[in-house]
């Protein structure tokens, strides 16, 4: 009786223990990936397209009132586009999503055993021995709803989406890329000499892809300053193929 109460003693100090050391050790994980993944697509192209339009435009010679109309109507339709675009996405991931989640409700309900074993075998995986899985397995076949979430995350790698993520990827896609396509835009507003707004434009664009290639090097992991480089090579390769096959086809 004694050890009895001393085991379940420990297990209840062990237990007070997990939660102090759990409310103590605060961890910082970045939880707005999807957002994030978002903001970088729509300013990405929001900054590259229009720069190219407006770049290949001033190759043809086109006046600055030209360019900057033809340059707000395509980011119009490229935040139009681009929005739909994530909508869809985010739509189809979440109907996989619910698709797959009916399927392995049926498979538990029809075929326990089996979807047991493949719990093991999920398990043993992670280097854990049949005595030492077995009483885990035993635990989810008692609750199901747990035992779903296990299979959906473990076995298929599906993670539940937000219920508004599909009109969250849209409106975030379409409004960063507006925010990027007017950067390269803004010159035509002021300057009224197309020669000279496209100047300005190349080198207010460059800025700008720069600082937006440093942040977005920042979020995903790359270096810094080697992302900055890469999105302004890439924005700058774009605008020159524009421009030269502007001028080419206008000779």
């Amino acid at each position: 009786m004694a050890s009895g109460g001393g085991v379940g003693g420990g297990m209840g100090r062990s237990t007070d223990s997990m939660q102090k050391l759990l409310k103590q050790h605060k961890e910082k994980h970045f939880m707005a990936g999807d957002v994030v993944r978002d903001v970088i697509l729509g300013v990405s192209d929001g900054l590259t397209v229009p720069f190219a339009l407006a770049a290949g435009l001033s190759g043809a010679n086109a006046s600055s009132s030209i360019i900057l109309t033809a340059g707000l109507a395509e980011v119009v339709a490229g935040a139009i586009s681009m929005g739909l675009g994530g909508y869809l996405a985010a739509k189809s991931e979440a109907d996989h999503y619910n698709m797959e989640l009916k399927r392995e409700q049926e498979e538990i309900i029809t075929v326990p055993d089996t979807e047991a074993a493949e719990v093991g075998e999920i398990l043993a995986e992670y280097g854990l021995e049949p005595h030492e899985y077995a009483p885990v397995v035993d635990a989810l076949r008692k609750k199901p709803q747990a035992w779903l979430d296990f299979m959906m995350k473990f076995e298929l790698g599906l993670e539940k989406p937000e219920p508004r993520r599909a009109l969250e990827s849209a409106f975030t896609i379409a409004i960063a890329y507006v925010m990027g396509g007017l950067v390269p835009l803004l010159p035509y507003m002021f300057i009224s000499t197309a020669k000279d707004a496209v100047l300005t434009s190349v080198a207010v664009t460059l800025v700008a892809l720069l600082f937006f290639g440093y942040v977005k090097g920042r979020f995903t992991g790359i270096k810094p300053f080697r992302s900055a480089f890469q999105t302004a090579l890439i924005g700058a390769i774009a605008s020159a193929a524009a421009f030269g096959m502007a001028k080419a086809v206008k000779q």
